[in-house]
């Protein structure tokens, strides 16, 4: 077993709020991972950042009518709060836009030019005279040649998925000035060697045997598909720069963003060990003396995969600085909203600043989590949402709570009740179904693990109805409830990576340290040893957990969120 685990999530765009599907897609299963892999006693560090440059971030900082560096700072700051109040547990969460990774992206270029893996090239490009400039990618829209999507962009359709160039749209207009007088001329740029790189590229891609289906499949078809000379530079004002000697006079260039923002992975763990006081301890994770002592996984969904799986192994392949490869790549699909699209523009779809206005963050991370886009793409409404959370942590966790809590307080005064032994079919159906939990999340398999997660609250009521220790001249109600706090105790452990304020809260209501909950395996957490017989405990006496969520409410956000008010989106994607 390694004694490390590298975990990085897809780094979001700078360019607004996230939405719920970004979170699901990426930091909030990386999250669950990390805590999980925490409580086995794992070393593990967990990073992400904003992915900062490239023609999202100008157009965002042109619509706000703001510096793009100081549009880029002030998102920066919004998003991380964002994530800080989801509970996301990075270890360090950074930005594209360091100076580290203007250091790092120009040094992988240096090498890949000197090892013969970058080409020039002089290529036909849109020139906007309304405009005044050369219009990079994604600064052209236009309709696919492959679905008709009718807002394809110059790099990528979000209608079919493809990438593509921008000379193959059909009627391509300037995003800027929405102008159709645009025109091909000639400019020089500089390109990735991928097809010299391709023999090593499928050897490495052919030895991840643990990849999913959807991620190999992914792989092999741009494998399959032949890899092409890749443009690397942009016409931006906004990103890192080329190196001052590879700048064409009269031009300035700089890097695509996804040459660059891959690089964050590494350049955000170089600013995390400075932030340690250790500015070297960034090589233990990706320049180990053994590659083996280190396990990499990334999270991600689909539409980063082709770059994750082939571009970026590519350049550093190329590049030759023997930097640690990710082991796993665990892409996920997507999640709908309402049958269709997330949309800032139209407020369709629910935002993270918006969401945690409703319901805490554990409302979402459980519904997202049982809900996860693992295997295929899920869809959210507003009526499951309630559906699940009243369902599942009102009518099963905090059913069992507070029907255990009530007769406690009642009963026994608050004041833990002794044992008369153990009850070993009760223990060996729980431990049954922790060490499942346990497999599933070192698996990665999010959405069976909270399907076991959820069967292991059900056992709990099972056995205090079939205990009745409400009736307080039972003989064993006593022992019933001492074990019925030894299972909150067991939830509240297999429950943190899922939902760690519950679980928090939990630990409070039982008087155990934090520590005790979230540093103990899920598959050993059972013999953790019981409450003390005589301790004095909730002395919160508010031991519901969760709050129903009525009809209305489901009925006024789903209005709310439909898109159908388009007019009073707060932020402008």
């Amino acid at each position: 077993m390694p004694s490390k685990y590298l975990i990085t999530s897809a780094l979001p765009y700078i360019n607004g709020v996230k939405h719920i599907g970004n979170l699901i897609g990426s930091m909030l299963p990386a999250d669950v991972y990390a805590r999980y892999l925490r409580q086995e006693g794992s070393d593990v560090l967990f990073i992400c950042g904003t992915d900062e440059h490239g023609a999202p971030a100008e157009l965002a900082a042109k619509e706000a009518d703001e510096p793009v560096d100081v549009y880029c700072k002030k998102m920066f700051q919004v998003q991380r709060q964002c994530y800080e109040d989801f509970c996301i547990s990075f270890d360090y969460f950074g930005r594209t836009s360091s100076p580290s990774n203007h250091k790092l992206t120009s040094e992988i270029f240096e090498n890949l030019y000197e090892r013969g893996f970058i080409e020039e090239k002089y290529i036909s490009q849109y020139y906007s005279p309304v405009d005044g400039r050369f219009l990079p990618d994604r600064y052209v829209e236009g309709t696919c040649p492959h679905c008709g999507y009718e807002k394809a962009r110059g790099d990528q359709c979000d209608g079919c998925g493809r990438l593509l160039d921008p000379e193959e749209l059909i009627r391509p207009y300037s995003v800027l000035s929405k102008s159709y007088d645009i025109t091909l001329e000639q400019t020089q740029h500089y390109f990735l060697n991928l097809p010299k790189l391709e023999g090593q590229v499928t050897e490495w891609v052919n030895t991840q045997d643990g990849w999913s289906d959807i991620v190999r499949g992914v792989a092999q078809k741009w494998i399959k598909d032949g890899l092409q000379a890749r443009c690397i530079t942009r016409d931006l004002s906004w990103g890192i720069e080329l190196p001052v000697k590879y700048q064409k006079q009269g031009a300035r260039k700089v890097f695509y963003v996804w040459f660059d923002a891959p690089n964050g992975y590494i350049s955000i763990t170089q600013d995390w060990a400075t932030s340690v006081g250790d500015p070297l301890k960034w090589k233990e994770w990706w320049q180990p003396e053994s590659f083996k002592d280190v396990h990499c996984v990334q999270f991600m969904a689909k539409d980063n995969l082709p770059f994750h799986t082939v571009f970026w192994p590519a350049m550093l392949i190329g590049a030759g600085m023997s930097i640690k490869m990710p082991d796993d790549i665990k892409g996920m699909s997507w999640l709908t909203y309402e049958k269709g699209k997330f949309s800032t523009s139209q407020k369709r779809g629910v935002f993270l600043d918006e969401a945690l206005k409703f319901f805490p963050a554990d409302y979402w991370r459980y519904y997202l989590l049982a809900n996860c886009p693992e295997s295929s793409d899920s869809d959210f409404t507003f009526e499951s949402f309630a559906a699940t959370v009243n369902k599942d942590l009102i009518g099963v966790l905090g059913n069992f709570v507070n029907r255990t809590f009530t007769v406690f307080r009642k009963s026994f005064n608050s004041t833990v009740p002794h044992l008369d032994g153990d009850d070993l079919e009760l223990q060996n159906r729980c431990e049954s179904v922790l060490r499942e939990i346990s497999d599933l999340l070192a698996a990665r398999k999010f959405r069976q693990a909270t399907q076991k997660l959820r069967a292991l609250w059900v056992i709990g009521n099972e056995y205090i109805t079939e205990k009745t220790p409400w009736v307080a001249d039972l003989p064993s109600s006593g022992p019933t409830i001492a074990r019925c706090l030894h299972l909150i105790r067991v939830f509240a452990t297999a429950s943190a990576p899922f939902v760690p304020q519950t679980a928090q809260r939990i630990a409070d209501l039982l008087n155990v340290p934090w520590r005790g909950i979230c540093k103990t395996p899920i598959a050993d957490c059972f013999a953790v040893s019981k409450l003390v017989p005589g301790a004095t405990l909730a002395h919160d006496t508010d031991t519901v957990l969760f709050k129903k969520i009525e009809d209305d409410v489901v009925a006024s956000l789903t209005q709310r969120y439909s898109g159908k008010d388009s007019n009073s989106s707060e932020y402008e994607i």
